[in-house]
């Protein structure tokens, strides 16, 4: 992702319909200064890292923190991505970092 995508998930509920909007941010911190503008108004968030990436880990404290910063008390989950391929630099045992937050 270079900058933001935004796509709109639409879900069928019994309450009726709820648009979700998923921004997609850019993980390079070359992309850095952008993110915060991206977070306002956020309602909730889903920190994404790359299993095959240890760099990509490395860096998931400095986006909760951010995130924690521009929306006060939102929900986040934090989610391990690409788990079914075989060259796995980051380990089921060495994702400790919900533990610590209550992700």
């Amino acid at each position: 992702t270079i900058g933001v995508e935004v796509h709109p998930l639409d879900f069928h509920t019994n309450c009726g319909k709820i648009r979700f909007y998923c921004w997609d941010t850019a993980g390079q911190e070359k992309f850095g200064g952008l993110r915060d503008g991206y977070y306002i108004h956020g309602q909730c968030a889903i920190i994404m890292f790359d299993v095959t990436a240890r760099l990509t880990y490395k860096n998931v404290p400095t986006w909760h923190r951010d995130l924690c910063r521009v929306c006060e008390n939102i929900p986040i989950v934090l989610c391990g991505n690409k788990v079914d391929v075989k060259n796995r630099q980051v380990k089921a045992k060495q994702v400790t970092f919900h533990r610590k937050k209550n992700l």
